[in-house]
């Protein structure tokens, strides 16, 4: 059963990830909440299916002419550092301070897309 549930949210996950809404916004919190996953293995297996995900979406989307690359240097080169900073900080906290920092934020982003809706 586990297996088969991995295999499910992996498939959402990417789904998600492809279009570009963020598939560890989903696969975090299936792994934490229904396979009991600590918050620092969700969050690492999340990353590296991230790579993946976003390596074969650019692929898709550049051959779209979907990729924008004026300013692209700067934002890959602070996303590089600040990535290192973040992780190095998630190493020394305890799962549960991450685990309600993305409960936070997840609710923040909803809030967030609530008005964004609300405006329209």
């Amino acid at each position: 059963m586990t297996i088969f549930l991995m295999i499910l949210f992996g498939f959402i996950a990417g789904i998600f990830g492809g279009l570009g809404m963020g598939g560890g916004t989903l696969l975090i919190p299936l792994l934490t909440i229904f396979l009991g996953f600590d918050q620092k293995l969700s969050q690492g297996i999340n990353l590296i299916t991230f790579l993946v995900m976003a390596l074969l979406a650019l692929v898709i989307h550049s051959k779209n002419g979907f990729i924008e690359t004026k300013g692209i240097f700067f934002i890959i080169i602070s996303g590089i550092i600040f990535s290192a900073i973040g992780a190095l900080v998630a190493t020394y906290l305890p799962s549960k301070v991450l685990r309600i920092a993305f409960g936070v934020f997840l609710c923040l982003l909803s809030v967030i897309e609530v008005i964004k809706v609300l405006k329209k």
